[in-house]
């Protein structure tokens, strides 16, 4: 009998916790839209198999990667370092600690970088080992969750998201259970230094690219499955419209390629069991006050499409496997390589990209033995143009 009892009190307590626990999550009902699956333009395959690593050993999470003409990689850690990583993987820089968490990179033609930090807001890095803030809040409220960044092709603007004005990097999941608009996608203008909100009420504001012709932007809303266009030219300029709706995964970063494709990365593919929970909002509230280890996690899976300028899916890469340069969080193509970063990978991630689109220019002779781990270059980066 003081077994039940003991069982049954264990229980009332576990129920009076999951009810009862307080928590900030005030999820919203909504109706998921049926997931296209892991079918057709989606389906299961390898593509993103053996992918070859680089900066090895570095640190921990590149997040978004950024790569400039010459080919110079660069991406942000979670310790704060931003880095830049030689073309041929040799060795690397320490351009600066944002002393946060650097999350987008994006990088000008006149050498500066751009970053969407997480915790102090958009960045700007030059030569000088210190990173400085250009903008933390705008129309008053504070940015919670900057995310990425898009330079212009003149650096005038960076077209930046604040992935939530509610939640933190680390509470990034109590986010998406809420789902509510807490995202913004904002413009920073470098002469007036005015911060300028292009759009409210986001779902998730993460990556963020500029179409052709800057006569659009591009913004990812990971927690709609997503992807907005804002117009910035023309009779539609100040609306916006979906490009693509109804995604099989998180779309999170995103980029250009400059001609005919833009690249997504998907962190995971869609939950079922988190989709089913769109419109009880009480549930998903009991999922919040769950432990961690119990909550909803990313699988394991590499995933990323190619998108043309009329929103048609035509690249589908995917790999899943223990071994899986998963989840996969920025992607860029640049020469003959697609370029892969993630929020968790201790490396940075490329692929020939002639294995993708078969008329693409062929790597370099020896690409095979670029070397995983490279040199601390302790050397100054030259001076950039601001």
């Amino acid at each position: 009998m003081k077994t039940i009892a003991l069982a049954l009190l264990i229980v009332a307590a576990l129920a009076g916790y999951l009810l009862a626990w307080p928590t900030p999550v005030d999820p919203a009902a909504w109706h998921a839209p049926h997931s296209p699956g892991l079918t057709g333009p989606y389906a299961v395959n390898d593509k993103l198999r053996n992918l070859q690593l680089l900066a090895v050993g570095v640190g921990r999470g590149p997040e978004g990667i950024a790569v400039d003409g010459a080919g110079r990689v660069y991406a942000g850690y979670d310790d704060g370092r931003v880095i830049e990583l030689a073309a041929d993987g040799a060795s690397y820089r320490e351009r600066a600690d944002t002393h946060g968490r650097p999350l987008g990179v994006s990088v000008g033609a006149d050498g500066r970088l751009v970053v969407a930090d997480a915790e102090n807001g958009l960045m700007e890095i030059g030569s000088k080992p210190e990173a400085t803030v250009l903008s933390s809040i705008a129309d008053g409220g504070p940015f919670r969750c900057t995310d990425d960044a898009a330079l212009s092709a003149d650096g005038q603007s960076v077209y930046f998201t604040d992935a939530s004005d509610r939640y933190p990097l680390s509470d990034y999941l109590f986010d998406l259970l809420e789902h509510r608009p807490n995202g913004r996608l904002m413009r920073y203008d470098f002469a007036t230094h005015q911060t300028t909100v292009l759009m409210n009420d986001l779902y998730f504001a993460n990556g963020v690219t500029l179409g052709p012709d800057e006569d659009y932007v591009l913004v990812n809303e990971t927690g709609a499955y997503r992807i907005t266009r804002y117009w910035l030219k023309g009779d539609k300029a100040g609306s916006h419209d979906v490009f693509i709706d109804n995604l099989p995964g998180f779309p999170d970063n995103l980029s250009f390629n400059g001609r005919d494709r833009y690249w997504v990365a998907l962190a995971s593919p869609r939950d079922a069991a988190l989709d089913a929970l769109s419109d009880r909002p009480w549930l998903r509230k009991l999922v919040a006050r769950l432990p961690g280890l119990l909550q909803p996690a990313p699988k394991k899976v590499s995933f990323v499409l190619g998108i043309d300028l009329n929103g048609k899916v035509v690249n589908n890469l995917q790999y899943t496997g223990q071994n899986a340069y998963a989840p996969i969080t920025s992607v860029r193509e640049a020469g003959p390589w697609l370029y892969f970063g993630s929020l968790s990978a201790t490396s940075i991630a490329r692929l020939p990209l002639q294995r993708v689109l078969a008329d693409a220019p062929p790597p370099p002779p020896g690409w095979e033995d670029a070397p995983k781990r490279p040199t601390l270059d302790r050397s100054k980066p030259p001076a950039a143009g601001i």
